[in-house]
């Protein structure tokens, strides 16, 4: 780094001091916290961005401001790398030092000791595109990411404007894989490839309205978009944020998966309706429906996210075995993580198919499945994709030219291209995986009630323990056992053992110094008894504070 790049760095850090008492960690979830406090950070990771670009030969790098299924006053930031990833693990504990750097001194010291041991040559310049959600804050925090990008002479920053967050990270990903890349190639990408199911359906029926919770976020306003140019799919759109609606504020889908009651704007009315929910950035998609037996018409039978993956793989399972013998070659996996429901796993299981856990936390899910031809993830709370091999998708290419056209595995095979194409493989998107539920319920010709119907819930239970020391506990590396304190998984297993269908984890918090645990069993009530056993456990293995 010249003098000229460190006087750049140096004069444009003075108009962001950091604030004081507040240290910010980069997760899954990047960096948030209360958005009058992010002004620092977001032109700090501004400037990671630019770094990361120069890193990887001036790959374009995406910056997105947001702060997903969070309440309206905070706000975030985080990076997407030019695969439309998250940022590479390796850099976290840089975005965490120069986020906390006390002086414009010291993080100018962090920058040139990173740029030198990375190798990064600056002169090159960089490219960073910058979007966000709808939150009042945006604008303000934006302004100070082009600050931080442009801070690194040459690099370039491109305001690409109010997106979702998925939407952000398709069109770094086509960017860098020389596509068409702009908002409307997006949509143009789903209408295309949700019209081409359509027309593969063997016998179509007249589809039902789905009523969709917007979550007073972007999704909602994007989905209005969309829809414009779909009539196979009959949507009404609530909660846009138009008629007053705070963001996230009784709405969305983190609310309804949590409370597992209905958003504000639904009720009896729509007992018995296919109905969804976005969270605020619409990287996160549920289902529910309201029953006709409900009392007062506010509980709800949701869907989530272990429900939506077992539809995924029953759809993409069926194709395979259309195909036939070269199609049942095809490695198809799923992914989960400890808190999926053991209902689902044993019903994915059933089906033939391979399931792997992975540590919680959307970035390890994601790893795991690109090991797979087609690789299926999802976390309860309804974030997760489907990726597909390149290798794998070259070969179902090749074989649309090779099948008779019309023929049931020429049908087959371009399903699944299609597939590959709405769905957004770069990370959890509500829009796209929206698009292929409604499409795989049309081609199986069912109600969300009959979807509901693949497997019930078994019961379950999540406390959590407040202890002394979280890092006493130390798990395998999906979390689905303990380590240490030693002896203590023995005595979770002997309380296991008490109850049908019972099953128990723990694991420490990545944030607070509680251990959190989760029970599932045949029943409620056996549910609740042993979470409290292995709660106990946890006392009296740590200690409470």
């Amino acid at each position: 780094m010249d003098e000229t790049q460190i006087a750049s760095i140096l004069k444009s850090s003075e108009l962001y001091p950091i604030p004081q008492s507040v240290k910010l960690s980069y997760g899954t979830a990047g960096f948030r916290a209360d958005a009058s406090l992010l002004e620092s950070t977001v032109y700090r990771v501004g400037i990671l961005s630019s770094l990361r670009s120069l890193k990887l030969n001036s790959s374009t790098v995406g910056l997105m401001i947001t702060a997903s299924h969070n309440k309206v006053s905070d706000n975030g930031v985080k990076v997407s790398d030019p695969s439309g990833g998250m940022l590479s693990q390796e850099w976290e504990p840089f975005a965490d030092q120069i986020a906390n750097a006390s002086s414009p001194r010291e993080l100018v010291s962090l920058i040139k000791d990173f740029v030198e041991k990375e190798e990064i040559a600056i002169e090159k310049g960089g490219e960073v595109w910058l979007g966000r959600d709808t939150r009042p804050s945006g604008e303000r925090l934006l302004r100070a990411a082009e600050i931080g990008v442009r801070s690194v002479l040459g690099s370039v920053a491109v305001d690409v404007g109010v997106l979702t967050t998925p939407q952000l990270h398709w069109m770094v990903r086509a960017k860098n894989k020389g596509l068409n890349a702009t908002e409307s190639d997006y949509f143009e990408n789903l209408i295309t490839s949700f019209k081409c199911l359509i027309g593969l359906i063997p016998v179509k029926l007249e589809s039902s309205k789905l009523v969709l919770d917007g979550a007073n976020g972007v999704g909602g306003l994007k989905m209005e978009v969309l829809i414009r140019s779909l009539s196979d799919i009959d949507v009404e759109i609530r909660n846009t944020g138009r008629d007053g609606g705070v963001l996230n504020e009784g709405v969305g889908a983190d609310f309804v998966q949590k409370e597992k009651v209905v958003p504000l704007g639904f009720g009896v009315k729509d007992a018995g309706m296919r109905c969804a929910s976005f969270d605020g950035d619409a990287d996160r998609l549920v289902y529910f429906y309201i029953p006709s037996e409900s009392c007062g018409g506010d509980k709800v039978e949701l869907l989530d996210g272990d429900k939506i993956l077992s539809l995924f793989a029953l759809f993409i399972k069926e194709q395979l075995n259309i195909i036939g013998d070269e199609g049942k070659k095809c490695r198809l996996g799923v992914v989960q993580t400890a808190y999926a429901n053991g209902a689902s796993t044993d019903y994915v299981k059933e089906m033939g198919l391979e399931v792997v856990f992975a540590k919680t936390g959307v970035k390890h899910l994601h790893e795991k499945a690109e090991e797979f031809d087609v690789g299926i993830y999802f976390e309860a709370n309804g974030h997760g994709t489907i990726l597909f091999a390149e290798c794998f998708l070259s070969w179902l290419v090749g074989k649309q030219k090779d099948y008779s056209e019309g023929s049931d595995k020429h049908n087959a095979v371009s399903r699944l291209v299609a597939l590959s194409n709405l769905i957004n493989q770069a990370v959890g998107d509500a829009l796209s995986g929206l698009l292929l539920v409604e499409v795989i319920l049309q081609h199986m010709g069912w109600s969300v009630q009959k979807w509901n119907e693949l497997y019930k819930d078994l019961p379950s239970r999540q406390v959590k323990v407040e202890v002394l020391d979280r890092t006493a506990v130390v798990t395998t590396s999906e979390e689905t056992e303990a380590l240490k304190p030693l002896g203590i998984q023995d005595a979770i297993n002997a309380e296991i053992k008490k109850y049908g269908r019972g099953r128990a984890f723990i694991r420490p918090s990545g944030t607070e110094d509680v251990v959190r645990v989760y029970a599932e069993a045949s029943t409620q009530e056996a549910a609740d008894s042993l979470a409290s056993s292995v709660a106990q456990l946890v006392k009296s293995f740590l200690g409470s504070s």
